[in-house]
């Protein structure tokens, strides 16, 4: 079945790419700067969340948060950093996917009182059961302050401690109830936790500092940035606890079947991060030469879209002898701003973001290799950019099967119709963009350059094989076709 193709949109509009969920980051180390390392572990995640950033540090008897819209730079000074003292430190990243992204509410520590103490948390991730919980809690009489899935999760270890009179013992029980992909990092004014849904969705990697401490972080840039050595992965479905006691693990849920989010290792993560010991830079290297192999163009050069496109181009031209070449410009802070473009730069779209080297592509036939498309609008752009700029040939080839399902696990495609793969040919997609030929990479292959199996990945959104279930009031409305049956 097919359908009307999408009419081309500008940049104002919602981006041709999948955005991610969050970034976050903790440490517990005496005598180190805290609110200094989490910080520049935030900078290391800021492409993971560009639209709030926050850090709470405690002294072991006070907890403190600043937070705000905009970049990690623009949210935090020196005179804040000043101000942040303790030993225990978590930070944040957001990209809204629940709750709306221009709300300070909604940005992240999120803090939470229990009886005469106060916990701060952040989190990576989406439940799927938020609503059902929401309103058990409002029964109870929690009134919220955000419209977060995430503030949900603080209420609910906030309302189990106080039953326990024991955080481990309200993470647990609030672990048993939340549903979906969440990686949470919460703080006391003494101690660390950090706590993993059991199905692993979202990464979350454990680090050591030289100096004794520990740092948790959504991805291993995060720990290089501060000189903190790789432990290993928070399991699924585990429990961290570090204190003065050290650190201290369970397994406070039983691990389900791993399904780390494939995009981590197609879009989200960053190239010199490291997942399920793979290096994120050779598996997208690998992707690019499965990519020439299953779908070869008569071309004089590759280039890659700026800047995940890049490793997999590379992998293109080594394994196709097409030479290799930087033929886009990415203008990096551009859209990263508080200061809106005029309706005239608006109508510019992709220029705002991407230049051409004309000098570089003027009369050749180019293989342009990118990550993912989504909605169909950017790449529209892109292959008229480059056309602009003299390119006689576009031959556009994707590092990923077509998405074709919407994600409710943190991902912001949460409607089929946002995707214009669930109900177009990959011909009608290649006249809608421009493009003078259009491949994407197998299932498979795609898999197969990370090293591991198939059935540690969420796929879904490739697949339609959902591996936490959805309620029936969260998939209302979201699909065109129904998802296979589990």
């Amino acid at each position: 079945m097919t359908g009307h193709l999408l009419p081309p949109t500008t940049v104002a509009e919602r981006p041709d790419r999948p955005e991610e969920a969050c970034g976050v980051f903790g440490v517990y180390a005496p005598g180190e700067d805290v609110a200094r390392l989490t910080y520049f572990g935030l900078h290391a995640l800021q492409h993971r969340g560009q639209e709030s950033a926050g850090i709470a540090v405690g002294d072991g008897h006070t907890l403190t948060v600043v937070k705000n819209l905009g970049l990690v730079p623009q949210v935090f000074k020196e005179s804040d950093l000043a101000t942040l003292q303790g030993h225990v430190a978590i930070g944040h990243t957001r990209y809204s996917t629940t709750g709306a992204s221009s709300k300070w509410e909604n940005a992240q520590p999120m803090l939470s009182s229990i009886g005469p103490n106060t916990i701060a948390l952040a989190h990576n991730g989406n439940l799927v059961n938020t609503l059902e919980l929401r309103q058990q809690l409002k029964g109870a009489g929690f009134r919220f302050r955000s419209t977060t899935d995430s503030e949900v999760i603080a209420s609910l270890v906030d309302h189990f401690t106080q039953r326990h009179n024991s955080i481990r013992g309200g993470i647990r029980e609030t672990m048993q109830l939340i549903s979906g992909a969440y990686s949470v990092v919460l703080m006391t004014e003494e101690a660390l936790y950090a706590f993993r849904d059991p199905h692993g969705v979202r990464p979350l990697a454990l680090g050591s500092l030289a100096g004794g401490g520990w740092v948790v972080a959504s991805e291993t840039c995060a720990l290089d940035i501060v000189g903190a050595a790789w432990v290993r992965d928070v399991r699924p479905g585990e429990m961290i606890k570090v204190g003065a006691r050290g650190l201290q693990s369970e397994q406070a849920v039983p691990e389900s079947r791993h399904a780390l989010c494939m995009f981590e290792f197609v879009y989200f993560a960053r190239p010199d991060s490291v997942l399920l010991d793979c290096s994120l830079y050779e598996a997208r290297m690998r992707m690019g030469e499965a990519m020439a192999r299953t779908a070869p163009a008569d071309a004089d050069l590759v280039i890659g879209v700026p800047d995940t496109g890049g490793p997999a181009a590379v992998g293109f031209a080594k394994a196709s002898g097409i030479p290799y070449a930087e033929g886009l410009v990415k203008n990096r802070y551009v859209g990263r701003t508080f200061i809106s473009p005029t309706q005239s730069l608006r109508q510019q779209g992709i220029r705002l973001k991407l230049n051409p080297l004309k000098h570089v592509i003027e009369g050749k036939r180019l293989v342009v290799v990118d990550d993912s498309i989504v909605r169909g609008n950017t790449t529209r752009q892109l292959v008229a950019l480059l056309k602009d700029a003299g390119a006689s040939e576009v031959h556009m080839r994707i590092t990923s099967p077509p998405v074709k399902w919407p994600c409710f696990y943190g991902i912001d495609t949460d409607t089929q119709e946002q995707l214009i793969a669930s109900d177009h040919t990959v011909e009608e997609i290649r006249a809608h963009i421009g493009a003078d030929s259009l491949a994407y990479l197998s299932v498979e292959d795609m898999v197969a350059a990370t090293g591991r199996p198939a059935g540690e990945y969420c796929l879904a959104c490739f697949t339609g094989e959902y591996p936490i279930e959805i309620p029936e009031s969260v998939r209302r409305g979201k699909f065109r076709i129904e998802a296979p049956v589990r």
